[in-house]
């Protein structure tokens, strides 16, 4: 006797991960995506001649524009950070903060006394530390990270005031101070903007070419549907907090370097920065999509402002208005991508 014949069920996708990174590499929203990163880089190349009309002789000299790299390179890695965390479907408002307790911690006495190696891993360690709280609160304690962050932000911002006692601390070991001197300059390019560089590279390769990267996709798109699938959820979201902090961490080093000193004012306003530089550069604030290099090129386009701005003796007013135009723009812009995509 034959037995009947049965339908084949369709393949399902092996995870949530899977399903999310087969939705982004649909051939309409991957040229959405390229258009968008074509858009930012017009946005740049008007701004740079922009720069070069209004203030030609020193918008375009090679000091210039090797200060726009370093002081982008800062904020930038805070970025790199903050972009895992959004893409996720969480916040960080506590960056800033996180960057001004590492500088100062670094910079005490008592840890300068350990040279270029301490310093770099106090930094390092402070940064990551709060990271780890702010991971257990998130993702095992069940706090939003809207509240969780913003203590976050509270607690380490009184920590760096106590610890300073409101005074700057100098840096006086000249291995650090070295590097941020031209003589230490690669080939014309500063040490910072190389560190960027590399953070930039680690971070892409690890959002578009790891599990990692799909896990952190699959979370911030269906959290639940991600947990259905096998995916560690609470330990995703741990992992990405500690990102955060690591990067907040290397940003408050490259500060001391920069600054030659560390102050509880380091920082200030870091987490608006790093928020509106990543959704510019088309990660979604709801989460399920980021992008690296868009990321880069929103550090990039603000901090190209600001020295636009102030080489022409513009009030800083009039750069937070410009600053806020053009953050409603890419939200309005990324709303009308979603609503293309349904």
């Amino acid at each position: 006797m034959t037995q009947p014949a049965t339908t084949a069920p369709k393949e399902a996708p092996t995870s949530a991960a899977d399903s999310a990174q087969g939705r982004g590499s649909s051939p309409r929203l991957g040229l959405r995506w390229d258009v968008r990163t074509l858009s930012l880089l017009g946005v740049l190349a008007v701004l740079v001649a922009v720069g070069g009309i209004t203030a030609p002789d020193e918008f375009l000299a090679t000091s210039n524009l090797q200060l726009v790299l370093t002081q982008a390179s800062v904020i930038g890695v805070v970025t790199v950070g903050m972009t895992f965390v959004i893409t996720s479907g969480g916040i960080d408002l506590s960056v800033g903060a996180m960057v001004a307790l590492a500088s100062v911690w670094a910079t005490t006495v008592a840890t300068q006394e350990f040279g270029f190696a301490g310093i770099l891993f106090t930094a390092v360690v402070v940064g990551v530390g709060c990271g780890l709280v702010n991971g257990l609160l998130i993702a095992y304690g069940r706090m939003v990270p809207f509240i969780a962050t913003l203590a976050m932000l509270a607690s380490a911002r009184g920590l760096a005031l106590q610890i300073t006692d409101g005074s700057t601390q100098v840096v006086s070991v000249e291995s650090v101070l070295d590097l941020g001197s031209r003589d230490a300059y690669v080939l014309g390019v500063p040490p910072l903007v190389l560190i960027f560089a590399a953070v930039t590279v680690v971070g892409w390769l690890l959002l578009n070419r790891t599990t990692f990267g799909r896990r952190t996709v699959a979370v911030g798109g269906n959290a639940e549907a991600a947990r259905l699938a096998g995916i560690d959820v609470r330990r995703q979201r741990l992992c990405l907090y500690l990102l955060s902090g690591l990067c907040c961490g290397i940003a408050a080093f490259m500060l001391i370097v920069l600054a030659g000193s560390g102050q509880n004012t380091n920082g200030n306003l870091y987490e608006l920065d790093a928020i509106a530089a990543a959704i510019i550069g088309g990660t979604l604030l709801s989460g399920g999509r980021g992008t690296i290099v868009g990321s880069v090129l929103g550090v990039l386009v603000f901090t190209t402002i600001t020295n636009i701005f102030a080489l022409n003796n513009l009030e800083t007013a009039v750069q937070q208005i410009a600053k806020g135009a053009i953050i409603v723009a890419a939200v309005l812009v990324q709303r009308r991508s979603l609503h293309g995509d349904t």
